[in-house]
């Protein structure tokens, strides 16, 4: 059971895995590539959201590994044999477990390693790139807007990185907008900043008071662009980039230096452990729901939507004690909440299968005393 339950649990991952990272990578695709970066920065860029994805795959997978599989076992009566032979549901439950610990395994080294390291790196990143003017504004054709107010615009550049028949305007200061034109124009470091400098061109100047428009042609002119640019901050002083150790064993650092309230700390630190214990949760939910009843020759639909609402369920109770962390750190404990309630669950399906004829006695004295309640 357990090798079946690993192969369908790496198919529901490679499936889910690539319908969550396509879906980003277009989105993503569609922003570096429309600011000129090359292609192996979206590559670099997809392959750090990889961790993240997979953190919420994780657990989706191992239920549907889980569902299928025991459905199947069920539907070709594999189950029911095995039981003849002796095999209680909690001796059935000894695969379902060990499957759950090894995907919670690979839960905790995302949620404790992989991914605080991936999106620390994700957002130096990122903001590399932003800083990166030329990718910003060595795009022919095409008018881009490198910051709010700034327009700037090449018709050609050269292999030599002559640029061509070049525009800009600068709308920063409304009441002062101006516009330089030049034939050509060249992008020069200098002193730690780029200056644009444009060969035999025009510059004009609106002067809103009054209304009058100053021009000025210019053989050679420098313009500092450096300043136009709008780069993102780095900031890896997030609660969410902090490792594990620093969380607990040094909370109150961590709060220094992220400006993190001792709830956000609590909720991040317990999260990554509760993560986990969740992953065993959904594989146990899902194995448990398919034992409770009778074979049926018409399936065991009912228990699979009784696993599927007792998993949305438990996913609730984990965003309801959420916000309640988040405000006391010492409400802790609730983090562990949803994984307590599953197991419960779990024990209480697992000790009804194992009597099946507790739910059908159950039923009829019931049904019995609405008959004897009933009037004559």
């Amino acid at each position: 059971m357990l090798s079946q339950f690993m192969v369908l649990f790496g198919f529901f991952a490679l499936v889910l895995v690539s319908i969550f990272w396509i879906n980003k990578a277009v989105r993503m695709f569609d922003r570096l590539i429309g600011d000129g970066q090359p292609a192996w920065i979206f590559i670099e860029f997809t392959a750090l959201t990889l961790p993240a994805v997979i953190g919420v795959v994780l657990p989706i997978a191992a239920f549907a590994g889980a569902v299928y599989v025991t459905n199947r076992l069920s539907t070709e009566s594999e189950l029911t044999v095995v039981q003849a032979t002796g095999y209680s549901p909690w001796r059935l439950m000894r695969p379902v477990l060990v499957f759950g610990i090894i995907i919670a395994a690979m839960m905790s080294l995302l949620t404790h390693v992989l991914i605080p390291a991936s999106q620390s790196q994700l957002n130096i990143r990122q903001v590399e790139i932003s800083r990166n003017i030329s990718a910003k504004l060595l795009t022919e054709g095409e008018f881009l807007h490198p910051s709010p107010g700034v327009t700037f615009y090449i018709r050609e550049i050269t292999p030599v990185g002559e640029l061509r028949d070049v525009f800009m305007s600068d709308r920063r200061d409304h009441e002062a907008p101006v516009i330089y034109t030049s034939k050509r124009a060249y992008l020069v470091r200098e002193g730690g900043g780029t200056k644009l400098v444009m060969v035999d061109g025009l510059s004009q100047n609106l002067q809103r008071d009054g209304n009058r428009l100053f021009t000025t042609n210019f053989d050679d002119f420098s313009y500092d662009i450096s300043r136009i640019i709008v780069g993102d901050r780095l900031n890896l002083d997030s609660v969410i980039y902090a490792q594990t150790y620093d969380l607990l064993v040094h909370p109150d650092a961590v709060a220094d230096r992220t400006g993190a309230s001792p709830g956000e700390i609590a909720f991040e630190l317990h999260n990554r452990f509760a993560q986990p214990l969740m992953c065993i949760m959904a594989a146990v939910i899902g194995f448990a729901s398919l034992m409770v009843g009778a074979y049926s020759r018409f399936g065991v639909w009912r228990q699979i939507v009784v696993a599927f609402f007792l998993l949305i369920g438990l996913k609730l109770v984990e965003g309801a004690v959420s916000g309640t962390v988040m405000a006391s750190a010492t409400a802790w404990p609730l983090m562990y909440l949803p994984t307590l309630i599953g197991a419960g669950l779990t024990v209480g399906m697992l000790y009804a299968s194992a009597r099946p004829g507790m739910i059908r006695n159950l039923l009829r004295g019931r049904s019995s005393r609405v008959e004897k309640e009933r009037p004559a």
